[in-house]
């Protein structure tokens, strides 16, 4: 849905991650070395103590493992929008992005694998390395393909031209599987609505306590606002497709997994509005330190 627009990756880019390169450093450590493990931690922390009076230990199991879908899938397609609201750098985010994709083929399934064991849930590879094919593989592999094509006979300046047509159709697209996960979840949303408020509690708190994690990262970088704020809002955010798919396919559609992963779309879009709005009022304090 969003490859399309990785396919604008240029040499410019490149120099300007090369350039500042301690940005990408934060958006991958947060992203691969710390947010996996929040996330899990949190689950554990919430549905084996603080929930635990409230919910059954093998609901609990689902609930967690929704949670950690969640936190080792960083987001690839919101993060655009995320960091246009911010007015953040667009090729640095760009290359982010790339990179992330990159190594989630290869780090999603047995970094899900691992932490999913540390739940006593033992995932077929299977599943995993299918769901990391279908939804980062093959767009990936499509978006080299259409901009090889775009740029084959001299047709390198319709690149921008497609990208401009095909821009309405991702954001219906990514509009239509939402309101289809809704869609499909609806009667246990709407009859559920304890679980929907305990898994949100964690949910929440880990988006808000990576965010500040990253904020922090990027303070002591010395990263300016237009690169520290799409860093940060990206370890914020989550790649709910991929983990919704992979839940339904390991756990069931109506499975606590699953509702886990739709809640978490449910909390990210309100929740990350506000961090667009921390991030563009804390701007000057940002540039003013890289400056200094």
């Amino acid at each position: 849905m969003i490859y399309p627009m990785m396919v604008q990756i240029d040499f410019s880019s490149l120099r300007q991650v090369a350039d500042r390169p301690k940005g990408l450093a934060l958006t991958l450590v947060v992203n691969w070395l710390i947010k996996p493990f929040t996330m899990l931690a949190m689950g554990w922390l919430f549905f084996r103590v603080i929930f635990a009076p409230w919910v059954d230990p093998a609901t609990a199991t689902e609930y967690i493992a929704g949670m950690v879908l969640l936190g080792v899938a960083p987001c690839t397609a919101m993060v655009f929008v995320w960091s246009q609201l911010t007015r953040g750098n667009p090729n640095y985010t760009l290359v982010q992005v790339s990179v992330n994709d990159l190594i989630m083929i290869v780090a999603f399934a047995p970094l899900a694998a691992f932490l999913l064991g540390v739940t006593d849930i033992q995932v077929p590879w299977s599943t995993l390395m299918l769901s990391v094919v279908l939804y980062v593989v093959f767009p990936l592999i499509a978006g080299v393909l259409t901009r090889n094509w775009l740029n084959r006979n001299g047709k390198a300046d319709q690149l921008s031209s497609f990208l401009a047509n095909i821009k309405p159709w991702s954001i219906l697209g990514l509009l239509a599987t939402v309101t289809l996960l809704f869609g499909l979840q609806a009667e246990t949303l709407l009859e559920q609505p304890l679980a929907i408020g305990m898994i949100a509690i964690p949910l929440t708190l880990q988006t808000y306590g990576i965010f500040i994690i990253a904020f922090i990262g990027a303070w002591w970088l010395r990263l300016p606002h237009t690169i520290a704020a799409p860093a940060c809002l990206i370890g914020s955010s989550n790649f709910f497709e991929l983990a919704v798919a992979v839940a339904i396919s390991l756990f069931g559609l109506h499975s606590g997994a699953a509702l886990a992963t739709v809640v978490g779309v449910l909390v990210e879009v309100p929740v990350m509005l506000s961090l667009v709005a921390i991030a563009n009022r804390t701007q000057p304090f940002m540039d003013r330190r890289s400056a200094s």
